[in-house]
């Protein structure tokens, strides 16, 4: 089939390339600009566009979003522009682009590609991929089943949202160091394995590059915690996945 591209759309930056489907990874280096601040759709939608561009790419295009999606409808928006809630995005990027859209949320998007081509890859039961960056992102699967949009980061810890506590940019704006980050990450690991009991959590976002500096220091528990083996590559392979199984 044409090429399939895709998009990830953060809180702090708009990364895409196109996708080797077959392999799970990028068929060329990722093309990245900043996210404009304010995120407003129409500054967003022109990001996106000089990200496409860039690669002078024709086909069906999938983009993530930080935030919920249904049926192409964004339905929440943590990290960017209040503008996006209740928009519809696909039809937006589909008309902006004059391409094939498909849109998912960002952290569906990484766990797809986990478990297709990553640390997921043939796991039974009950798997959660979790990306840790701006906020903490949460991809659910049952038997290699997507439970969509269940945003996990969202879930209260110590009266905030989790991720206020326990993101990686939380690291970054407490100045801690990796092992009082990885106590908080426990504490947050606690909590969704006492609601959902996987067999195993994947580690994901931006701060798995550097796995070996904090996944040794988390506590052993019932689940298996594994770093992602597409680290933070996984939102545009994933988002290119969508849109494959859209346009068919």
């Amino acid at each position: 089939m044409t090429a399939v591209f895709g998009v990830d759309i953060g809180g702090s930056g708009i990364k895409g390339a196109p996708v080797d489907l077959g392999r799970g990874v990028l068929a060329q280096e990722r093309f990245k600009v900043l996210t404009p601040k304010p995120s407003a759709p129409e500054a967003v939608v022109a990001a996106v566009r000089e990200v496409v561009r860039h690669f002078g790419h024709q086909g069906p295009v999938g983009l993530t979003f930080p935030g919920v999606v249904v049926n192409g409808r964004t339905r929440t928006a943590a990290h960017v522009d209040k503008g996006w809630i209740g928009l519809d995005a696909e039809g937006l990027f589909r008309e902006a682009l004059d391409l094939p859209a498909t849109v998912l949320n960002d952290a569906d998007a990484a766990g797809l590609a986990e478990l297709t081509h990553g640390a997921g890859r043939g796991r039974p039961g009950v798997v959660l991929v979790l990306t840790f960056g701006t906020g903490i992102g949460s991809a659910l699967f049952v038997d290699g089943a997507l439970v969509p949009n269940t945003e996990l980061g969202h879930l209260e810890l110590r009266g905030k949202d989790a991720e206020r506590r326990a993101s990686s940019a939380a690291k970054e704006r407490h100045g801690l160091s990796w092992a009082e980050w990885a106590g908080r990450v426990d504490e947050y690991l606690d909590l969704v394995e006492m609601l959902f009991s996987p067999q195993l959590i994947v580690i994901g976002g931006g701060v798995s590059r550097k796995h070996e500096k904090f996944l040794p220091l988390l506590r052993a528990r019932g689940a298996q915690v594994v770093p992602a083996e597409l680290r933070n590559d996984a939102g545009i392979v994933g988002a290119a996945m969508a849109a494959a199984r859209v346009a068919g």
